[in-house]
Order: structure tokens, then C-alpha cells, then sequence
């Protein structure tokens, strides 16, 4: 796969998507070959993985960080584990799933929360799309806070509805401890961390630990 920008570019000339090729098709993704123009003028070529899905949306679908909520408990972020094929493994994740037809990215949050948790929610923000693997993929998600409100009667006893295929174990994990749980799980369990959660644990540390120290230069 070739590199879309060089050193020596020039940040004036615009990049263009000239032709996209169909190489293969399956039933939720298709692989095509995107030829392109460099900043150079130089036509190029990047093999693309696209969702068969997608019909129009905001999105492809919705990521979302539930941060569950309980009188005399830390604040805690409700994750899932699951055992994705293409890495071979479990891995743990936010809660996400794909937007169904002229669903809004906040009903799909709250819906694909229910089915992989049991937890219902209240919307607290969304984000707008973001890319999410713009290397080799055009795919977006909406990123959507939740609140649960774990004191009430519906939230004490969740009961997941995984669809077909779906086999999701559910985890709660503290806030304020999040890395350090998440670094503990991948040694015990030998687990993968989505980039997503990992990102968001170690932006929570950052928010919360002292600003990082810039070393003195010695002339």
C-alpha cells in the first residue's frame, strides 16, 4: 500500500479521489481500489475497505461510552468483551453497533445499548461522524455518551438481548481507576483493548494527573 503524501509535498495542492474500482464483495464489506492524485500530480493507488451497509446516514453506526451512575459507588464505565475473529481473540470494547435505516445516531446508541448490556440509558451528548481507520477504511461512527442511572429498578438486574451470534460479556469498570484496570485485565487475561477505550482511559489519567514536565535544555 502505497503512502499518500510524501515529505517533500506541497501543502497547496489538493488531493483528489480520481476512480474507485470494485475488487471483491461480500455481505458486509467490499474491497476496492481508489486511484488518486498526489499533491505532486502523480496518480496512485489504495486498496479500500467499504461497509455494503452504509445507506445514507450520519454514520455507519454509533460508538458509546456508558458511565454507569449509583448512589455510594464510584462512577464506573460499562465496556464489553467479545471474541473478534479478525484478531483472533477476545478484545474489550465500548458497547457500538451499526445504525439501522432512518434510526437517529441517539436511538441506536440507546438501542444497541440495551441488546449488549441490559442497561437503559440517557443520552448526554453525541458527537458528530468521526473517521475511525481512515487508513484503510472508510467507516464512521457517532461517539455517544450515556448515563445510566444504576439506583434505578430497571438498571439493577440488566439483561442483555444479544442477537444472533452475538455472545458479549458485560464489565464494569471505575472511572477513575480505568487504565490501570484495563492494563491489569490484558495481563491477566491477555486481552486486546480497543484504541477507542484505551484512548479514552489514558486521556482520563492525563485530565487528572499533573501536567507533564518539560526538561530543562543545557547549553
Amino acid at each position: 500500500m502505497e503512502n499518500q503524501e510524501t515529505a517533500g509535498s506541497c501543502p497547496d495542492s489538493k488531493q483528489t479521489v480520481l476512480s474507485e474500482e470494485l475488487i471483491s464483495e461480500g455481505k458486509w464489506v467490499k474491497l476496492e481500489r481508489t486511484t488518486y492524485r498526489d499533491p505532486t500530480g502523480k496518480t496512485r493507488t489504495w486498496e479500500t475497505v467499504k461497509r455494503t451497509t452504509r445507506t445514507g446516514q450520519s454514520a455507519d453506526g454509533v460508538s458509546i461510552i456508558p458511565v454507569l451512575q449509583r448512589t455510594l459507588h464510584y462512577e464506573c464505565i460499562v465496556l464489553v468483551k467479545q471474541f473478534r475473529p479478525p484478531m483472533g481473540g477476545y478484545c474489550l470494547e465500548f458497547p457500538a453497533g451499526l445504525i439501522d435505516g432512518d434510526e437517529s445516531p441517539e436511538a441506536a446508541a440507546l438501542r444497541e445499548l440495551e441488546e449488549e448490556t441490559g442497561y437503559r440509558g440517557d443520552i448526554a451528548e453525541c458527537s458528530p461522524a468521526v473517521c475511525m481507520d481512515p487508513g484503510l477504511s472508510n467507516c464512521t461512527t457517532h461517539i455517544v455518551t450515556v448515563t445510566i442511572n444504576g439506583d434505578d429498578a430497571t438498571n439493577v438486574r440488566p439483561k442483555p438481548k444479544p442477537g444472533d451470534g452475538e455472545f458479549v460479556e458485560v464489565l464494569s469498570l471505575p472511572k477513575n481507576d480505568l487504565l490501570q484496570r484495563l492494563t491489569a485485565l490484558v495481563a491477566d487475561e491477555h486481552l486486546m483493548v480497543d484504541a477507542r477505550v484505551y484512548s479514552y482511559a489514558l486521556a482520563l489519567q492525563h485530565a487528572n494527573s499533573k501536567p507533564f514536565e518539560v526538561p530543562f535544555l543545557k547549553f
